[in-house]
């Protein structure tokens, strides 16, 4: 059992990392939006300082925490639900990568092998938790849970200019196969086992990243053709976001978790996601749909630094459970 009294340091969760998700995803959806519009702004370089800064800043405090309390990394490594957010280091590295690729290609290179070596290596590890546990069970299961294997499907975005196309198929095909197999079990959890923990709730908005990543990945590996299989990405995508916003009501009353950076991500993904569609001929109403969601999402990861900061100040973080 964790001891109340114990530094900060020692409760430090790897669930951090999950705001340079956010934080990354927000920098590319401007990016995007800047390049393909033509802004006369340009937010997206404050964004990637600031990302890379606190990716180095957070990376810091948790190798601290390894080496002066080693003990209790492992329990987290270990932990049935938090074990997978774990892979949000590697995740972050690859969306560093594509955020940096605009700015220096051998940057995001270094970037993107260390982020894909890593995630590879976590995926197996995560996988091996899996098929040989003897402690987990049907109420652990949650949508992060798609962290440590649909995050694959993130590497191809810079894959393809960074290594030969078959590389990206690859990891690609990890995270497209093992999609709809871990959707088709959360579902299954949430119908029929009750309700997630309300610290849990947020994970939900989880369910949007797959098929919105995975159509920004397979529109790299096409060569930009929407066809039919893109289409259904794109929807899928859309139709969970318009799901999860129809509960805005439930979401607003959770009590702040750092769970609640699981809302980031996925919003900036659908985001890139529209204006990848609109770019690639889908119309005006995608442009119009994109300028929306990435106004929602500036203003939600506004709201969740500003959140997060009082936390800190508060002391609600970095706790024992």
């Amino acid at each position: 059992m964790s001891d109340p009294s114990a530094p900060r340091l020692q409760h430090f969760p790897i669930a951090w990392f999950a705001m340079i998700m956010g934080l990354t995803g927000l920098t590319i959806a401007w990016h995007k939006a800047e390049d393909l519009l033509s802004l006369p702004v340009s937010v997206s370089p404050w964004l990637l300082g600031l990302s890379t800064g606190l990716f180095l800043l957070l990376a810091l405090l948790y190798t601290m925490k390894i080496l002066r309390y080693r003990g209790a990394a492992m329990l987290e490594w270990a932990h049935p639900v938090k074990m997978n957010f774990v892979p949000a280091v590697s995740i972050a590295l690859i969306l560093l990568s594509i955020a940096w690729l605009p700015v220096s290609t051998p940057y995001s290179k270094l970037l993107w092998l260390a982020g894909s070596a890593m995630h590879l290596l976590l995926t197996l590890h995560a996988m091996s938790q899996w098929m040989h546990q003897t402690k987990f069970e049907i109420v652990h299961l949650n949508p992060a849970w798609f962290i440590p294997v649909v995050g694959n499907i993130l590497v191809p975005i810079a894959g393809v200019v960074h290594a030969p196309p078959e590389v990206s198929w690859f990891f690609f095909s990890i995270g497209m196969l093992f999609w709809p197999l871990l959707l088709a079990i959360i579902l299954y959890r949430v119908i029929f086992h009750g309700s997630l923990p309300e610290r849990l709730m947020p994970t939900l908005f989880i369910l949007i990243a797959p098929p919105a990543v995975g159509f920004i990945s397979y529109l790299k590996l096409n060569g930009g053709e929407v066809d039919a299989f893109a289409h259904v990405l794109y929807h899928s995508a859309l139709f969970f976001t318009l799901l999860l916003f129809s509960q805005f009501r439930q979401f607003t009353r959770l009590k702040f978790f750092l769970s609640w950076w699981a809302y980031s991500f996925p919003l900036t993904a659908i985001t890139v996601a529209s204006l990848a569609m609109f770019e690639h001929g889908g119309g005006l109403p995608f442009l119009r749909l994109a300028g929306i969601l990435l106004g929602v999402a500036s203003v939600v990861i506004a709201g969740l630094l500003g959140r997060t900061l009082v936390a800190v100040l508060r002391r609600e973080v970095c706790v024992a459970e």
